[in-house]
């Protein structure tokens, strides 16, 4: 079983603790997991503006962990500083291999705009068709389907349709992740499943006809465990004593 952990929209800067902080705890529980994830995922909204000094306080906090970090951009970064602070990602839209498993991180971003959409779905579709046979992980910040709160959906996923038309010709893969809604939400897509994950800084007010809003909930984060063709997701709290009672 290949168990790869999500983390989302940390939203860090120089000058808040709290959020450094979150983020901290929330490494600390998946150190404290008595079977560590095999990597981390971080689907966007990394930093808050998007500032060079913010990615480089990203990667002195990824150091901690003895497992591989893969990030992806959100509407809140800024491409080519993350690029920079993170020279050994190749690209904006990357796959890697973990445990067995392809994980394809993919820009959903459009600059100067808070919603997004695949940058490039002719490189999605051309390195899932490179392993057929290989499960395979989606991962991008905007997730491609409506979660029923409207100002957030406001700015979602512009053109989830082209999306859809590449997952659905593989088969392969088991999850489509995405973060940008700081709650944990499912549903199924292009005949697949997909997930959205908590915030390890704030949580959104969960209310359909609600004004905007985030809730005082306590950060969170996702763990995919993946075993051949099949997938499981759970979505657990990031506490500052992790272990169970």
């Amino acid at each position: 079983m290949t168990i790869l952990a999500q983390l989302s929209d940390l939203h860090l800067t120089v000058d808040d603790a709290t959020r450094v902080r979150s983020l901290r705890t929330a490494l600390t529980t998946l150190l404290a997991l008595s079977t560590p994830p095999d990597a981390v995922v971080l689907t966007g909204d990394l930093a808050d503006h998007g500032r060079p000094e913010e990615y480089a306080l990203l990667r002195d906090e990824l150091a901690r962990l003895p497992i591989p970090a893969h990030p992806l951009p959100g509407n809140h970064d800024d491409v080519a500083a993350l690029l920079t602070a993170f020279p050994e990602i190749p690209a904006a839209n990357y796959a890697v291999t973990v445990a067995g498993v392809r994980l394809l991180c993919c820009d959903s971003t459009i600059p100067g705009r808070d919603d997004g959409a695949l940058s490039d779905p002719e490189w999605l579709d051309a390195a899932l068709a490179e392993a057929p046979g290989t499960p395979s992980v989606v991962a991008m910040h905007h997730p491609p389907y409506e979660v029923g709160v409207g100002w957030i959906d406001a700015m979602g996923h512009a053109r989830p349709e082209r999306l859809g038309d590449v997952i659905a010709r593989h088969p392969q893969v088991v999850r489509v992740i995405a973060g940008h809604v700081h709650a944990g939400s499912v549903r199924a897509f292009a005949g697949t499943v997909a997930t959205t994950c908590p915030s390890t800084y704030r949580q959104l007010h969960v209310d359909p006809g609600g004004r905007p809003a985030l809730s005082d909930a306590p950060p969170g984060l996702a763990l995919h465990l993946i075993d051949g063709m099949s997938a499981v997701t759970h979505f657990r709290p990031v506490e500052e004593t992790p272990a169970p009672v």
